[in-house]
């Protein structure tokens, strides 16, 4: 996100923090929209908080951003903890309250918004990265539902051509949260860019199977921090991390280091992390971040909803051709020689040329 949404995102945040109960987002009317009464859109978020760096943030983000362009009226709700009757209730109280389109970030939410889309059938549900069902994992997405997916591997090759592109040569490490579709696609699309730069850019970056680890949460940062330190310990130049508050861990190792002159570096993941890993005035450890573009797609969902055009019942995936992911528009760490590289790599990626596998196959060793 370029910084100046990002800015202007995170001073709404701490505006609204100032009418928030415990658990409750901003709640005052903000005017009409084309002649029609404020919308109502309301999200729940995950484990974490609303300025988690990761889901939520970019999440929330793509709610005020629709404020700020279409008037809406917004709120989230913080559930007391991250099991669906918790998911549930935070969806009835922001229903009751009036807010009658709901988006949830995140896999977790899939059998809550699966019960949810019966329950309240005059309410629309967003569910990013994610697929409704009873528990068997049989999508069921109802008119009232669209859930939305992003091609995180196409994200992670961009990253991995940057990071090969950059360092010329070395060594990288990858740390995942929960070893679940959206990590593996991240790990697997940024071997793969480190692979393609090194076969057509001439550099001569490698990535070993003992560096690169599922650390089993997306909340434990204390071992995000242990697991960082172990690969700088091996040698490891650049870890990318595709783990939440485990990722944040790593990122704080990463500043230390940096502060006691080690040069390495960390990719961050679905947000720009930039401002998280800067360790001395404006110098930051992140290399760049493989985006998911959660506001974009966010603030995309609400227009269509505001322009009577819902996608219910349909399943989307935003990628490189839909400008649905991508590095940050601002990479302060990345050459203009890399930044051109990666272009394009982009490039052919819409147009076909360069096709990033969704899985794991013969282009690993």
């Amino acid at each position: 996100m370029k910084k100046r949404k990002f800015g202007l995102a995170m001073s709404l945040i701490l505006a609204a923090g100032t009418l928030l109960g415990a658990c409750g987002g901003g709640d005052k009317d903000t005017g009409k929209d084309n002649g029609k009464d404020a919308v109502k859109i309301g999200m729940v978020t995950d484990a974490g908080t609303i300025d988690d760096k990761s889901f939520n943030q970019g999440t929330w983000e793509g709610i005020l951003l629709a404020k700020e362009e279409l008037g809406i009226q917004e709120k989230y709700l913080k559930p007391a903890g991250t099991t669906e009757a918790e998911y549930l209730k935070e969806m009835g109280n922001l229903y009751d309250a009036g807010y009658k389109f709901i988006v949830t970030p995140g896999f977790k939410f899939e059998t809550a918004v699966f019960k949810a889309q019966d329950k309240y059938k005059d309410a629309k549900f967003v569910i990013l990265d994610g697929n409704p069902h009873s528990g068997d994992f049989k999508p069921v997405v109802k008119d009232n539902t669209v859930a939305i997916f992003f091609a995180e591997q196409e994200s992670g090759f961009l990253a991995g051509v940057a990071t090969a592109v950059e360092l010329k040569e070395g060594e990288a490490g990858f740390i995942g949260g929960m070893e679940i579709p959206a990590p593996q696609k991240f790990n697997w699309g940024f071997q793969q860019g480190i692979k393609y730069a090194n076969e057509n850019f001439g550099t001569n970056v490698t990535i070993k199977a003992e560096n690169v680890i599922y650390q089993g949460t997306f909340s434990d940062s204390a071992a995000g921090g242990q697991i960082a330190a172990q690969m700088y310990d091996r040698g490891v130049d650049v870890i990318f991390t595709a783990a939440g508050g485990v990722g944040v861990g790593a990122i704080n190792e990463a500043k230390t280091r940096a502060k006691a002159g080690d040069k390495i570096w960390i990719v961050g993941v679905d947000v720009d992390q930039y401002e998280d890993g800067k360790y001395d005035g404006d110098k930051s450890v992140i290399l760049t971040s493989a985006m998911k573009k959660l506001d974009v797609v966010t603030l995309d969902m609400i227009k269509r909803e505001l322009d009577g055009k819902f996608p219910g019942g349909e399943t989307l995936t935003f990628d490189a051709k839909n400008d649905g992911i991508g590095l940050p528009e601002e990479n302060p760490n990345l050459s203009d020689e890399t930044t051109a590289k990666v272009k394009e790599a982009l490039d052919k990626i819409k147009s076909g040329d360069i096709k990033v596998a969704a899985e794991q196959g013969s282009l690993f060793k």
